[in-house]
């Protein structure tokens, strides 16, 4: 384990390494005579790639160099390039996360979690059932790393009372697929919604600048999609889970009053977590509701219809709206709301950051013909049938998501799956939508998400174990993510994968919004 002195000095190297690139590529490559801001925002790119997959420097700090470099380098006006890093999609974020902090705050996801395994728990595939559904769940609308730390106790009481039972030798495998199930679950529940993952929030505004004249993508509409995904990919692997760790001996169905009893040590629900509870589910409806929802055979009408202008409601104005109400709906303290302002404290703002950083990257992508570059030297995608490209492009992007920041990885990957969809004339959505599930759909190596992290951290598992388990997951969940796209999203998107949209023929983002 490396010191504090001695990382402080792998860092100093790795960001001097990171400008010799960088300062290298500005003066000695040329990659579009005649526009040397290709060549500039390659750099940049590489640069910050660099840093945020070494994390030589904090993610959040590296997310403010297009700030600096894009007007030195006269890529892009500051003003416009300063205005990336704040729009709705930001808001969302932060009105998610304070619900999901008020949950927290209250206890109410514990009481969540231990409600449903009260119902389900029991038999091995029951208790295993129980912790995916909590986790998943609970993941679609709160932190991934959240709800795995929230999780790891409960297992652990769990695996300590079986092991009371039958000794620890009978149930060591077992253990090792429920610590496995949590960190899975997290990942294929947060794929369901916009605010489950950081990657789809990416998605959503980096295609709302590449391409501003495209259908909006709503909360309800993303959910519709993605929900039938996350079930299939999420029977698959309680069931794989199931036949690889089941215990290998025949073992005594843990009794339900176990986690009856762990609920009831909660106490009676509070006044708190009903107001919370209520306040969520509002959210989920407002979002869900918001705009007309197309289910396949039918088409829901928005709530939003009823107002002047529904257009000017987003999933943002629903996300802070609520989260007002958090403020301002009193908890049985004195003087005090369910949540206060030191809850704003505890906002992952490094991620904020790494979001805008990310979308500031997407309009230089754009603006200085990056994206068409490098999707012009990669026409050859385009004699690929639409499954096969769908495919590899998905395969590519879990490859490269297992060693990187999913969320870092995916703001650099879609400019320039944009810029391919382009030249080959390809519907941008058809190809973008699966690498950022893909982006989330990483189960192979601890470093690939922090669920993944978290429960390695345990010392309960091997790394083979991860990496065997993990690539039998990844490479269904690649096969899933294909064959859903090119049905059921070309359906909910309105997708002809046979026609190249209007709305993407033009890339001429306005830098004022």
């Amino acid at each position: 384990m490396a010191t504090l002195e001695q990382k402080t000095v792998i860092n100093m190297k790795l960001i001097i390494l990171g400008l010799l690139i960088f300062f290298g590529m500005i003066f000695f490559v040329d990659l579009q005579p005649g526009k040397p801001e290709v060549t500039y925002t390659a750099a940049i790119a590489i640069l910050m790639a660099f840093w945020w997959v070494s994390e030589a420097l904090p993610i959040g700090v590296t997310s403010f160099l297009p700030v600096i470099l894009f007007p030195l380098l006269g890529v892009l006006d500051g003003k416009a390039i300063s205005n990336a890093y704040i729009n709705y999609v930001i808001f969302l974020f932060i009105g998610g996360f304070i619900m999901a902090l008020a949950m927290e705050k209250w206890n109410l996801h514990k009481r969540i979690a231990l409600k449903v395994l009260s119902i389900v728990g029991g038999s091995p595939l029951m208790i295993l059932l129980g912790f995916m559904f909590s986790s998943a769940f609970l993941s679609m609308w709160m932190s991934n790393t959240a709800t795995a730390m929230m999780m790891l106790p409960i297992a652990f009481s769990v695996t300590t009372s079986l092991e009371e039972i039958h000794g620890e030798g009978k149930i060591s495998s077992y253990a090792a697929g429920l610590l496995l199930a949590i960190a899975y679950s997290c990942s294929i529940g947060g794929i369901a919604t916009l605010i489950g993952t950081p990657p789809n929030l990416s998605f959503l505004r980096i295609f709302e600048i590449i391409f501003p004249g495209a259908p909006e993508i709503s909360f309800g509409q993303w959910l519709t999609f993605a929900f039938p995904l996350t079930v299939i990919v999420f029977i698959f692997t309680l069931f794989f889970l199931y036949y690889v760790y089941k215990p290998k001996e025949k073992i005594e169905k843990l009794d339900k009053s176990f986690f009856r009893e762990k609920y009831k040590a909660l106490g009676k629900v509070t006044v708190e977590q009903k107001r919370v509870f209520v306040l969520f589910i509002a959210l989920a409806i407002l979002w869900v509701f918001r705009s007309n929802l197309n289910i396949g055979f039918t088409t829901i009408p928005g709530w939003s219809s009823i107002f002047k202008n529904p257009k000017f409601i987003n999933d943002g104005t629903v996300a802070i709206f609520v989260a007002i109400l958090l403020f301002i709906t009193p908890s049985t303290k004195k003087n005090e709301a369910l949540v206060g302002w030191k809850i704003m404290l505890k906002l992952p703002w490094h991620i904020v950051f790494l979001f805008g950083g990310g979308f500031a990257l997407a309009k230089g992508f754009i603006d200085s013909g990056l994206s068409n570059y490098i999707g012009s030297l990669l026409t050859g995608a385009g004699s690929l049938s639409t499954s096969a490209l769908v495919a590899s492009l998905t395969g590519i992007m879990s490859i490269l998501t297992e060693f990187t920041s999913n969320t870092a990885t995916t703001e650099m990957m879609l400019p320039v799956i944009s810029g391919l969809a382009t030249e080959i004339k390809v519907n941008p959505l058809l190809i973008m939508i699966p690498i950022t599930l893909a982006a989330s759909m990483a189960f192979m190596f601890p470093i690939a998400t922090p669920p993944n992290a978290i429960v390695f951290g345990t010392g309960k598992l091997t790394m083979i174990q991860m990496i065997k388990t993990g690539f039998f997951i990844n490479l269904f969940a690649i096969i899933i993510i294909t064959v859903i796209t090119i049905t059921w999203g070309t359906i909910i998107f309105d997708i002809d994968p046979n026609v190249f949209p209007e709305w993407a023929k033009v890339i001429k983002p306005d830098l004022k919004h």
